[in-house]
């Protein structure tokens, strides 16, 4: 039975939106993997190490951390936690003697903050939430605790498998599958002398979503170059004005009470920088009214080389981004000679094709990009070879195919507006006719001499 048009056109759109809505291009293979390890049986159910792995290259989690979630399948309580805390406890009345820590069939647990008491801590807890990108730090795109459930089953076929799973990130963004079982997991000795394993395994994986996270983008890019006067910024309301839009006052200062102009007294007073516990941004009065903006500018011209500037600016006063990441889309980053400032790393999203790479900061130096104000940027600078047989100016070829802030992928200009080459150069066939004619006239001088 053939379908109709309509109803094929319906099918095709759904599944091609289900499938890009949480596929990155630049990186197929991120997800956060949740794995659940049931070490021992309790008289009543069981205790298990659950570990948070991060296996997206550039896109972690920051503070205020990661909160996770589930239903249970049937009429389970948590008796403990070590390096996690469930965010209520619920209402567990009908326990009269040890009272558990959390008895609600939905609960929430988040990490704990550093500095808590040794006893109250396992390995890779403890970060208040926060999980690095693994591609950035692999040791840190971790995060775990260990958990003690009751009212469970006490065997691998009586054991149900918790449903529903959500996780913050801390916001929206993340979508996860159903837990799966799987083989369980195999634990070394110390000396590797031995092996044991997990009495029974599963996980739950989780994807992100950079269209269910946030209904605009999250930064834009603007660009510049030595060979064109003419700046290229960033779209007008690139990441949505919304509340925050502009009367037309020169220098942001007419714009509503929901962004701050940038000399603004406001901006200096006491509590500006204190975030709300909704989130809520205040950004720095824009024409993009986005709270980061990416520059490229081409820099310098050399006979081998070209050299690009990049800077990251922070335009929201509530937020410092910690361990941020920089992803561009270049074809030339094949050919990177040199990279100041900043740590660079290549990604190879798809084999041998290396027009990708992740700019982060230096530890301790500038991977800390500050809120809103005079240290509210970062900046570096890129040094590439160049490939004669590709390389022009022309046609934005020096510019960013595609910026990523974070995991977000940001905002660019429109390819018609592009800083471009002036035409005061002669093409090259009439240099070389110039040339051909010049040794013409000599020849005849000499001859005639």
């Amino acid at each position: 039975m053939e379908l109709p048009n309509s109803m094929l056109l319906a099918l095709f759109l759904a599944i091609t939106c289900s499938v890009a809505a949480a596929y990155d291009p630049l990186d197929p293979t991120g997800n956060i993997t949740i794995k659940w390890d049931i070490q021992s049986w309790t008289p009543d159910g069981y205790v298990a190490m659950v570990a948070m792995n991060n296996y997206q290259q550039y896109r972690q989690i920051m503070a205020p951390g990661w909160t996770l979630g589930w239903s249970w399948a049937k009429k389970e309580v948590i008796w403990s936690i070590v390096g996690a805390q469930a965010t209520e406890q619920g209402d567990c009345s009908k326990f009269k003697g040890g009272i558990p820590h959390c008895c609600k069939h939905t609960p929430s647990v988040v990490d704990l903050l550093p500095g808590v008491p040794y006893n109250q801590q396992i390995a890779n807890c403890c970060r208040g939430g926060v999980v690095s990108a693994y591609g950035q730090d692999p040791a840190g795109a971790l995060s775990a605790f260990q958990v003690s459930v009751g009212l469970a089953g006490t065997t691998n076929k009586t054991v149900k498998l918790p449903k529903n799973f959500t996780l913050m990130g801390p916001g929206l963004g993340y979508t996860c599958g159903p837990a799966t079982v799987v083989p369980s997991t195999v634990y070394w000795s110390a000396d590797h002398r031995r092996k044991t394993q997990a009495l029974m395994t599963w996980t739950v994986t989780c994807t992100y979503s950079q269209q269910l996270a946030s209904r605009y983008p999250t930064c834009c890019v603007s660009f510049s170059s030595f060979y064109n006067s003419t700046i290229v910024p960033c779209a007008r309301c690139a990441c949505g004005c919304g509340a925050h839009k502009s009367t037309g006052g020169r220098g942001g200062k007419s714009h509503s009470d929901g962004c701050i102009a940038g000399d603004s007294k406001r901006a200096l007073t006491p509590g500006v920088n204190t975030p709300k516990k909704d989130g809520a941004q205040l950004l720095q009065c824009t024409n993009h009214m986005c709270p980061i903006r990416v520059h490229w500018h081409v820099k310098l011209n050399y006979k081998d080389y070209w050299r690009a500037k990049i800077a990251v600016t922070n335009f929201n006063y509530r937020m410092n981004y910690t361990q941020w990441t920089l992803v561009a889309q270049h074809p030339n980053l094949n050919n990177v000679t040199e990279v100041f400032s900043f740590q660079y790393k290549p990604l190879l999203p798809y084999g041998n094709i290396n027009d990708t790479g992740m700019f982060y900061g230096l530890k301790l130096y500038n991977d800390l990009l500050m809120e809103a104000g005079p240290f509210g940027n970062v900046q570096s600078e890129v040094l590439m070879r160049k490939d004669d047989a590709t390389f022009t100016f022309g046609q934005g070829w020096a510019f960013p195919r595609k910026i990523y802030f974070n995991g977000d992928e940001c905002k660019m200009p429109p390819p018609d507006s592009y800083p471009y080459l002036p035409n005061s150069a002669p093409p090259r066939s009439s240099i070389i006719t110039a040339a051909a004619s010049t040794c013409l006239v000599l020849l005849l001088l000499l001859l005639a001499a």
